[in-house]
């Protein structure tokens, strides 16, 4: 069973350094919270977190599909609860993908191999949030 570990010490006032198994950031509150606002706010992190991990899968899947794709990007908007403690309830996200010889039909079946097989950060929103996914094809 893999094992993920970090450390995240606390640097002066509102800031801490935390590491991951690749590196390290500063996490931070924003300066209506009490921050400074020079570090990473932890639940965008998470955003980060769940459009890196289906980023990382789909482009795994166009690599194995030999498709041909210009360049592509998630936007990723999510709503937090009003009551404490606030958590995103309801996240949006958009794949798009652009080029001239966009084949939709493989790109959609990656989307969604992500989404529903693969992507263990999105199991772990799906306990929490409700998710919607859109994807957009971009034809230059």
């Amino acid at each position: 069973m893999q094992t993920d570990h970090v450390v995240t010490t606390w640097k002066k006032n509102m800031l801490f350094h935390t590491t991951n198994p690749a590196g390290e950031l500063y996490i931070e509150t924003s300066p209506e919270h009490g921050g400074e606002g020079t570090g990473l706010r932890p639940k965008a992190l998470m955003l980060s977190s769940l459009t890196g991990c289906s980023a990382l899968d789909v482009a795994s899947l166009m690599k194995k599909m030999k498709l041909d794709v210009a360049d592509f990007n998630i936007d990723i908007k999510a709503e937090l609860t009003d009551e404490h403690p606030r958590y995103y309830h309801k996240v949006y996200m958009v794949f798009n993908f652009y080029g001239s010889a966009l084949n939709e039909a493989k790109l959609q079946k990656a989307v969604d191999l992500s989404i529903e097989k693969y992507c263990g950060v999105m199991a772990m929103f799906k306990k929490f949030a409700d998710v919607e996914v859109e994807t957009v094809f971009h034809h230059q």
